[in-house]
């Protein structure tokens, strides 16, 4: 049974880094949703998930650039200009250009216009993910359509967005969900109007199961058997992983260690020239982004996950890292940081050990702790999965984003 037709905009589809994204639309398809995904970039990835097969939504590409498709572009503005709700449009969109002069607003003005004439009569609502440039097209193609729209934020977006637009686009969603309890607070304090909500990003487990098998007892003083470090995340600033590698160099000479990265981005070459600078390059094994199925054998074979995020000189943190999710589904303590939503699913102490951010010397000792003790190694990776398998199943969260979904398609 259809439940409503939605336009999902995205600002890239699809990327290995957001699986999130891709799994709630593969729920929001099995509760009769009829979707299309229409995407401001093409994909750069070259591999996908299994979940991104399943998914049956068509795929749209906005231009990516507006000089690589005038003919959509021009055709998009004369078929509007004359409209009046283009009029009604203009002095929103002069505003913004106003206070941010910039040619990324522009491409934004002129994507929102293909969004509307190309798409929106299509679909009854207009669902967005992530606030910042993907909304701001969102935004522009409702005023433009009268079509509604709600937005779901998650951490560079809020954080790096300036408060005016985010005010201003709250105020003209139906409804926002954010994915940590600090989010949901900073921006309802924002827009004390709005509707915003919590929704944890839910895991689907299935492609997680318990796993059967544990690593070996390893202790780090076997050097034929080392201790087996593991960081899921892009190479860029707010993940912390150059401080990581410095607490991996001053680990003590007797503890044996390896240490995995999985992830791209634009940090990774200057991460593993550092680790060369550093004398620990031959320990570092940088294996760039990877299929879902690879990272889960990694989580299995691996004894500790290590991810110690912090804020980004420009704003920018994460939000609550879906890799940590994974990793205690798979019973790995974690190492991680005290900012953003991280203490909402980490206890220190109790399911994994978190320091400050950039605290080298902390992180040392909590690396140094945990893999010369399996037995707490254990207990912590225990009560991590029991956390994740009893509060952060996707079936749990989906529940609330259809019923927001529902109440702005009866009220169209």
């Amino acid at each position: 049974m259809n439940k409503g037709r939605i336009a999902l905009v995205l600002k890239g589809y699809p990327r290995l880094s957001e699986t999130f994204i891709a799994q709630e639309i593969l729920e929001l398809e099995r509760v009769g949703f009829e979707l299309s995904i229409i995407s401001l970039r093409h994909p750069t990835d070259k591999a996908t998930h299994p979940v991104h097969a399943e998914i049956k939504a068509s795929r749209h590409y906005l231009p990516e650039y507006l000089h690589e498709e005038p003919g959509r572009v021009l055709k998009a503005l004369f078929s509007t200009f004359l409209r009046p709700r283009f009029w009604k449009l203009l002095p929103v969109f002069l505003k913004d250009f106003l206070r941010d002069p910039t040619v990324n607003r522009v491409r934004r003005f002129g994507q929102a216009l293909v969004l509307a004439r190309e798409y929106a009569s299509d679909h009854d609502h207009f669902y967005v993910h992530f606030l910042h440039t993907p909304c701001s097209v969102t935004r522009y193609a409702s005023i433009m359509t009268a079509k509604s729209f709600s937005i779901s934020a998650h951490a560079k977006d809020i954080w790096t967005s300036p408060d005016w637009e985010i005010r201003e686009k709250l105020a003209d969603a139906d409804w926002l969900v954010t994915c940590t309890k600090r989010a949901a607070s900073h921006l309802a304090k924002l827009a004390p109007q709005a509707h915003v909500q919590l929704v944890y990003h839910g895991l689907d487990l299935t492609r997680f199961p318990s796993p059967s098998d544990m690593p070996d007892r390893r202790t780090g003083s076997n050097p034929s058997d080392a201790i087996r470090i593991v960081t899921v995340g892009r190479a860029v600033a707010k993940k912390g992983i150059d401080s990581l590698l410095e607490a991996l160099a001053r680990l003590p000479a007797g503890l044996c260690w390896q240490w995995v990265h999985i992830g791209g981005g634009p940090l990774r070459d200057e991460l593993q020239a550092q680790a060369q600078r550093l004398g620990i390059g031959d320990r570092c094994d940088f294996r760039g982004s990877l299929p879902q199925v690879e990272v889960l054998e990694t989580y299995r074979s691996s004894d500790l996950f290590v991810l110690p995020c912090r804020i980004d000189e420009n704003g920018d943190r994460d939000g609550l890292p879906n890799v940590i999710v994974e990793a205690q589904s798979q019973r790995l303590p974690v190492i991680s940081t005290t900012i953003s939503g991280i203490p909402e699913l980490v206890t220190s102490g109790e399911n994994g050990i978190l320091v400050e951010p950039d605290d080298v010397s902390a992180l040392v000792s909590a690396i140094e702790e945990l893999s010369s003790d399996a037995d707490k190694r254990k207990q912590m990776g225990a009560l991590g999965e029991e956390r994740v398998r009893s509060g952060f199943s996707h079936k749990q969260t989906i529940g609330e984003i259809v019923d927001l979904l529902n109440k702005s398609l009866a009220g169209n």
